[in-house]
């Protein structure tokens, strides 16, 4: 059974049910700034510029370097 116990010390986390607010404001951001950047004639954002998802809610993973060998089961 290769796949019976984690090979590196990451686990997930997360306090929020759901990422859909902060993808809702992160978006709502986007768009003001594109409809300001074309109204004034400037050049829009990167779609990219917008929307960290390391900074959501639901950011995902950590890594436990005190990670004892029971705790490496999956």
């Amino acid at each position: 059974m290769s796949r019976s116990r984690r090979h590196t010390p990451v686990f997930g986390h997360t306090t929020a049910g759901t990422d859909k607010p902060f993808k809702q404001a992160e978006n709502r951001r986007a768009r003001r700034r594109t409809r300001i950047a074309v109204e004034s004639g400037e050049e829009p954002p990167h779609p990219k510029e917008h929307g960290n998802p390391w900074a959501s809610g639901k950011d995902g993973k950590s890594y436990w370097s005190d990670a004892r060998p029971r705790d490496m089961a999956k």
